[in-house]
Order: structure tokens, then C-alpha cells, then sequence
């Protein structure tokens, strides 16, 4: 099963109070991990937050994803998202660094948090740094804190700013491919339409919840223009038709429920919108090598 915690839910196991931030809107803190981890707390399951979290953390772990595994054995940066549930083993008890928390309002001034690729793909998500990296991260994670602390008038706009370099100087180390945008500005807003109303859908966190626009056609429709032209504008921008971008998130979604739930394959089949179990099992196995009950108890 999949645990969801939230901010208050994470303060409450921490044993610190929320403190809200005077005249600002949403939420940041940042701890020092020595100071938050407790020696006897073991996450057995996959969780969910409703906040994003950037961890540097120095020690050995294993971070599972649906489909992923990272096997951490020095210092690296974590970025989590709330989209995406993970389960995070401690292999050491002695882990140092520091993590920083954020509500997406926070950062609404800067942009859209869940547009920036280090938080989009898991395999992005974990950047393994040489010691003159962690130095640099350090250091801007050591002066977030002393701005926290601090007493300065426009402090949050300068953590902003602090944090904003976190999340480029990671992305700048891990770049992820994209297709050059040298298209229209039609295509552009056509695609960042599809893409929020594709993402709308999920996660999925009840079983009778069933997604409502799995084709390309349902998907123009809402859009009002010619399932062609989608095509065109998406396949412009980002290199995939559009079958493949939903098939591509639809397959992220049933890999996150098979492993982080117990529904039955028909539930999930169901609520990823597959009218009969067994297209969603041929689906399944096309595209991952194995029938989603093998993947599940793999």
C-alpha cells in the first residue's frame, strides 16, 4: 500500500512544531538530517507526499521507485515530488546532510515546480556528486538555513533564489534530452495544454477512479481542434505522437499501482481506462516484457 504523508503528518514525526511563514504564501523549512531522522524509524511502505522535498544526504540507501532502483553509496542529491511515491532504505544508520521541504506555492513565483525535469523523471531524480559538488551544494544549503535564521526583510525571496540554484546546478549535472523548441507558439501552448490535461488525471488514488481522456481523439476533442493537428503540434515539440505520450504516462501510472497497491488487476485495469482486463494486460506485456501480475510479485 501507499502511505501519504503531509506536512503536518512529517513535523508531527519530526517532533517540531509548523511554524507558517509570516506574510508569505505556502511553506519551506530545512533541517539538518542528523536532526530529523530518528535511528528507529524503518519505512516499510511506498509514500506520497503533498510537499516536495530535496535531500543531500551523505551515507549508503536504496531508493525504490514502481520501476526504479538507486543504490546510493556516498553523497547525492534527492529530488522528490509528490507525484511520484518511492520507498527510502537506510543500509547505514550514519547519515549526514541536510533536506530542504516546499509547497508548490512557494516556489509559484519562480515557475512551475513540476515543469522543471529534476523533478519529472525518476532517473533524474537522484545525482550522485564528486566531493567538489557536494561542496557547492553544501554551501547553498548551509546558507538557506542562516537565511531561514535570519532576520532580513526580503529573506524568502533570497532562499528562493538559493533554492532555485539547487534545482538548476542539478539539472545543468544531469541534463535530461528534449527536443529543441524551434516550433510556433501554437504548438507550444497545444502542447503544455496536453500535457496539464493529461497530468490532471493523476495519480490515481482511489480504485473506482477512472480516467476520463485516454485517446488521442478524446483528447482533441477537448481541445477543440483536429486530432491530426495534436498530432502535429506534439509530435513538433516533443518528438512522440501522441498515443506514445499517453501510453508513456498511462504505463508510469499502472507500474506505481501494482507495486505500491493491492487492488486487483481489474481495478487497475479499470482505472486506467481499459474496458476489458484483458487489453490491459496485452498492453502491459508489449511494452514492459511481463504480464502485470509477474511484474507486481517480481
Amino acid at each position: 500500500m501507499t502511505d501519504f504523508t503531509t506536512i503536518n503528518t512529517f513535523y508531527g514525526r519530526i517532533q517540531q512544531p509548523l511554524q507558517p511563514l509570516s506574510g508569505e504564501a505556502g511553506h519551506f523549512n530545512v533541517f539538518r538530517i542528523e536532526d530529523v531522522l530518528s535511528p528507529d524509524h524503518k519505512q516499510s511502505n511506498y509514500s506520497r507526499r503533498n510537499f516536495f522535498k530535496i535531500s543531500l544526504i551523505t551515507g549508503r540507501n536504496r531508493i525504490f521507485y514502481a520501476d526504479k532502483t538507486f543504490d546510493i553509496d556516498g553523497t547525492s542529491l534527492v529530488f522528490t515530488n509528490p507525484m511520484v511515491p518511492y520507498l527510502w532504505e537506510r543500509i547505514t544508520e550514519a547519515q549526514t546532510g541536510y533536506i530542504c521541504i516546499f509547497t508548490e506555492a512557494f516556489l509559484s513565483k519562480m515557475g512551475e515546480v513540476n515543469s522543471f525535469p529534476i523533478f519529472q523523471y525518476t532517473e533524474s531524480g537522484v545525482l550522485m556528486l564528486p566531493e567538489t559538488d557536494a561542496v557547492f551544494f553544501q554551501d547553498l544549503f548551509v546558507r538557506m538555513e542562516a537565511e531561514l535564521l535570519g532576520s532580513y526583510t526580503f529573506k524568502y525571496d533570497l532562499i528562493r533564489n538559493l533554492l532555485m540554484e539547487v534545482i538548476h546546478g542539478a539539472q545543468k549535472r544531469h541534463p535530461v534530452e528534449a527536443s529543441t523548441p524551434a516550433q510556433s507558439n501554437a504548438s507550444e501552448r497545444i502542447t503544455a495544454i496536453f500535457r496539464e490535461l493529461l497530468e490532471r488525471q493523476f495519480p490515481i488514488d482511489l480504485s473506482n477512479q477512472v480516467i476520463q481522456l485516454s485517446t488521442p481523439s478524446a483528447f482533441a476533442q477537448q481541445l477543440n481542434i483536429h486530432v491530426n493537428y495534436l498530432n502535429k503540434a506534439l509530435k513538433e515539440q516533443t518528438g512522440q505522437t501522441t498515443i506514445q505520450l499517453i501510453n508513456d504516462r498511462i504505463l508510469q501510472e499502472a507500474r506505481v499501482l501494482l507495486k505500491t497497491t493491492d487492488w486487483t488487476i481489474n481495478e487497475i485495469a479499470w482505472s486506467l481506462g481499459f474496458e476489458e482486463p484483458n487489453h490491459f494486460t496485452t498492453f502491459f506485456k508489449k511494452r514492459v516484457g511481463v504480464t502485470p501480475k509477474a511484474f507486481r510479485i517480481d
